[in-house]
Order: structure tokens, then sequence, then C-alpha cells
């Protein structure tokens, strides 16, 4: 009787690189979560407060995200698995860059947005943030569709990155998920 073939030994990412992953998304969710609520609010100090949560929770996702490309770029990741096809891991590769191009510009655009407007971020209510766009009603108006724009289109990118999980994990049956799961 032959014994059972051992699992596959699954290369993961650091504890560090996965800790990052997870922060970012739960940073992000509630970004996306608070700004999607908050615009239908009529004016009121409620929707003031959620404008500033919206802003901490971006410039939050600036900071982690920061904060990941320099750990992604001084730590090797995982290596790919061995029957991924070319066209998978190029598109898994341009998704990647992408969302990471995005995480940086939506929470830029979106505080160039809110100095243009003239409300300063004062981020967690303690350190105020410098304006890094003078106040200026024209270039506020041109820059709040593409905060907009920026943001469907990372939502759009993270429902791709999020549904090739799924897939690798339930259809393909195979170890990519595994490798960022945080137990």
């Amino acid at each position: 009787m032959r014994a059972p073939s051992p699992l596959p030994t699954v290369s993961r990412y650091t504890t560090t690189a996965i800790a990052l992953h997870w922060l970012t998304a739960v940073l992000i969710v509630c970004a996306v979560a608070i700004g999607l609520y908050m615009v239908e609010l009529p004016m009121s100090v409620q929707r003031l407060k959620l404008f500033n949560w919206h802003k901490w929770f971006g410039i939050g996702a600036l900071i982690v995200v920061a904060v990941r490309m320099v750990w992604r770029v001084t730590h090797q990741p995982p290596v790919s698995q061995p029957d991924e096809s070319g066209w998978q891991h190029a598109l898994a590769a341009t998704v990647h860059l992408l969302m990471y191009a995005l995480m940086l510009a939506v929470p830029l655009v979106g505080w160039a947005y809110s100095s243009a407007s003239g409300f300063p971020i004062t981020w967690l209510g303690v350190l105020p943030l410098p304006d890094w766009v003078p106040k200026d009603r024209e270039l506020a108006e041109a820059l709040k569709p593409w905060h907009w724009i920026l943001s469907y289109s990372l939502i759009a990118l993270v429902s791709l990155h999020i549904a090739a999980a799924l897939k690798h994990h339930f259809l393909d049956r195979d170890s990519i998920l595994q490798r960022m799961r945080p137990w």
C-alpha cells in the first residue's frame, strides 16, 4: 500500500506583508463605505464628522500603502504557482500595479480636492496636514470627479482581485489564497 503524498508546501508572504495587506483592505473598505454613505446625507454635523472619518481612513490607507510599497521593494514575494499560466501571471501583475497606483492616487487626489475646497485635513483630529494645493474653487471642481472616477476604478480592480483569489481557491483549488491568509 502506498503512503499518501504530503500536501504541497505553501509559499507564504511574510507576516508583515500579510498584516499590511489586510490593514490596507480594512482602511480602504472603511473609506469607501463612509464615502458612499456620506455623499447622500444632507449637510449636517453628522455629515461633516463622516467627511473627517473618510479623510482619516484615506490618509491612513495612503500611509500604509507607502509602507507596504517599501516593504515590497525590500522583501521578495513568494514564488508564483508553477502551474500558473503566463497570461494569468501577466494579468495579476498588471492588476496589482494598477491597484498600487490607485491606492496612492485616490487619497492624494482626495487630499488635493480637500485642500482646494478650503477644508484642511487634521488627521485623527490631532495632526494638521499641509494643504498641498492652494484653495481654488475651479481646481476643486476639476478634482472632484477625478476622486470619484479613481475611487470607482479602484473598487473595480479590488473586486477583480477578490474574484481571482476566490477562483483560484474554489475552482482551481490551488494555494494562491493560502499565501495571504492571516491564519
